[in-house]
């Protein structure tokens, strides 16, 4: 393709500056990251006091193949319900991660909800605060109520259906239908 663009127009150096802004472009489109923000044990239990509106939340990490899988359904729940419930993901990828892995797998899968990475040096409390049925496994996804009382709360892959009905389920305009 460049050789013949060459060929008819005869001008190398416009050729050249072509294919070196497409290069230039597609490094820059592959190193778009998302943010990340590292919080620990207390920054934690501020994130999940209760607010104004439904709370969920998705515990996840990039090593994890059952978090690969259900991760972009979640991204889905985002777009579909933004504005309408507070959505945050934290992962459990090691601190290491917090700069390369965890942000390039947010960028691939176009993750906009707020993330953060979780480092406490006590993990048991961390997951006690959220669910005493949490043992500990991931994924695990969790929706509260605005007052903060957990109405759902799934360790596994969780269907996109399924949290779609729990949340509707908390939301004035679906329970008036």
């Amino acid at each position: 393709m460049i050789q013949s663009f060459i060929y008819r127009t005869g001008n190398v150096l416009l050729a050249a500056f072509l294919v070196l802004f497409f290069f230039i472009a597609g490094a820059d489109a592959q190193n778009v990251t998302a943010k990340v923000t590292k919080i620990d044990e207390k920054a934690f239990a501020e994130l999940i006091k209760p607010g104004e509106k439904p709370l969920l939340i998705n515990f996840w990490a990039t090593w994890c193949v059952p978090c690969v899988e259900e991760f972009p359904d979640l991204v889905k729940i985002d777009k579909e319900y933004k504005g309408k419930i507070d959505f945050i993901t934290v992962s459990l990828d090691f601190e290491e991660e917090l700069d390369a892995a965890v942000p390039k797998f947010l960028a691939e899968m176009k993750a906009e909800m707020p993330t953060f990475l979780l480092i406490t040096p006590d993990e048991t409390a961390a997951i006690k605060s959220v669910s005493k049925d949490w043992q500990g496994g991931l994924p695990f996804t969790v929706l509260y109520r605005p007052n903060g009382e957990i109405v759902y709360s799934h360790q596994g892959v969780v269907k996109h259906a399924v949290l779609a009905d729990e949340i509707n389920k908390l939301l004035p305009a679906a329970n008036e239908n």
